[in-house]
């Protein structure tokens, strides 16, 4: 018989929220920046700085801001970079239904502002019983650092804890720890997912 769950995890980004990019990137273009490779972008704003706690927000608009080669209105930009979130309801739903009868926790690549935004909008901070953004830990996902840190902070048994992200490499961590791991696809899938668990949605 396996181990009975007694902890869920979820991730943020196209899990509990997709995102739409657009209103940002057309707004970077048309005042000039160059968005062909995306990972170029996101390294020359310093995203990853961000999402570990060393860049502060308002660093990470003056870097976006210099991407064009027109003035870009900060407070447009900051709007643009916030409101790029579409909450998922059913996951939000399963999320907090879950966490009447289990520990829920969620553990996310995300940046202050990001995070203020969410839990100000969707009531993030308050889903279940504890949440570890990266700018917080000072790692992200797959970094197995931070996942020790949410074994410390909510005092979680590997061998009991379910986590649940969209991305391959993030799930094959938290599975390199002794988790169960569960890739979002939809929600039907992620609920079949954690029924052959053995959690009760």
């Amino acid at each position: 018989m396996s181990t009975p769950i007694h902890s869920i995890v979820f991730d943020i980004g196209w899990v509990l929220v997709h995102l739409d990019y657009s209103p940002l990137t057309t707004y970077l273009q048309e005042h000039g920046a160059d968005i062909s490779s995306m990972r170029d972008v996101t390294a020359r704003i310093g995203l990853d700085k961000h999402e570990t706690g060393t860049l502060h927000g308002e660093q990470l608009l003056e870097n976006m801001a210099r991407l064009g080669d027109q003035p870009m209105d900060r407070e447009e930009l900051r709007r643009r970079w916030l409101n790029m979130f579409e909450p998922q309801n059913a996951m939000l739903g399963l999320a907090r239904g879950l966490a009447e009868r289990y520990r829920v926790h969620l553990l996310s690549n995300v940046g202050e502002l990001h995070w203020e935004h969410m839990s100000r909008e969707y009531g993030l901070d308050r889903i279940g019983h504890g949440t570890l953004p990266s700018y917080v830990a000072g790692y992200m996902k797959p970094n197995p650092a931070i996942y020790v840190e949410a074994e410390r902070r909510f005092a979680l048994n590997p061998a009991t804890t379910v986590f649940i992200d969209d991305l391959p490499d993030n799930v094959a961590a938290a599975r390199n720890r002794g988790w169960q791991g569960i890739e979002h696809k939809s929600h039907a899938m992620t609920v079949r997912a954690l029924g052959a668990l053995g959690v009760a949605t």
